[in-house]
């Protein structure tokens, strides 16, 4: 694995900004997430693979909303990094007010296809990775009195394959529900979000779109309003769940897909 780290400062004074930890945060919904809680007045640490969109999406949410960015490129399936990058971030920000595990995917096809590593990596990389930054975050959530959201999907309860993903995305689910009973008397919120299928530039929908134009308009059948939901939709949600506005939510799974029926393009 390799890592790197950027650190840059807002200028001027004013109250304290809230600040959030956001893996995943330099792509498709991750990058959403970060531009509405930069835009809300938070300062933000993220974690990504791959240096170059960490590097501009840092930028993005330093000059255009004035947010202390700390970025750091590694692997959400290393759970050392991911303790050392939590570390780090709160030092870097002074403060975590939130977390939003927001990396996630899968690794393999279907069962007889997919291989015992293709699903560890499938579990680590859903389950345990929230779990890894959770736990590292905690101490600092507690004097904060702060939240997490965890990201699952809509594979994560009504089903479609691969199965690796459709049951660690499960797990997700009643992972936050759990860690919400755990840590509720150290003030501490834990909900979960499962997005429907979102059309993101140069992902799996967006490709379908371009490659099978027909499977594509049969999908969107799929929704009641005709149409994907955007990762801009379900952004809003989280900020909410971060908010005061929802200092009773807790536990909860919140399914943002708007009424999205089979989560594949070839039904259940």
């Amino acid at each position: 694995m390799t890592s790197s780290e950027t650190t840059t400062s807002a200028t001027g004074t004013g109250p304290a900004r809230r600040a959030v930890i956001v893996t995943g945060g330099s792509r498709g919904l991750g990058r959403a997430v970060t531009r509405r809680l930069a835009g809300e007045g938070y300062d933000v640490a993220l974690c990504g693979r791959s240096e170059g969109p960490l590097e501009t999406a840092a930028a993005e949410l330093r000059e255009r909303w004035g947010a202390t960015v700390h970025a750091e490129s590694l692997d959400a399936q290393d759970g050392t990094a991911l303790d050392e990058f939590v570390r780090r971030a709160a030092a870097a920000l002074g403060r975590v007010d939130a977390l939003v595990a927001c990396a996630g995917g899968a690794r393999g096809a279907g069962l007889l296809d997919s291989t015992d590593r293709e699903w560890e990596e499938t579990y680590r990389l859903n389950v345990a990775h929230p779990v890894a930054a959770l736990r590292s975050a905690v101490p600092h959530l507690r004097r904060t009195r702060g939240c997490a959201v965890l990201v699952s999907s809509v594979s994560g309860w009504k089903p479609a394959p691969p199965a690796q993903y459709a049951a660690a995305k499960a797990a997700q689910i009643h992972l936050a529900a759990t860690l919400a009973r755990e840590l509720g008397p150290d003030g501490i919120r834990v909900n979960c979000v499962s997005p429907g299928s979102m059309l993101i530039p140069g992902k799996g929908w967006a490709r379908l779109r371009e490659e099978d134009p027909e499977a594509y308009r049969a999908f969107e059948r799929e929704f009641p309003a005709g149409e994907l939901i955007a990762p801009e939709d379900v952004a809003s949600v989280i900020a909410f769940l971060l908010s005061g506005q929802a200092r009773a939510v807790n536990g909860a799974n919140i399914p943002v897909d708007g009424g999205q029926n089979a989560p594949s393009a070839y039904g259940y």
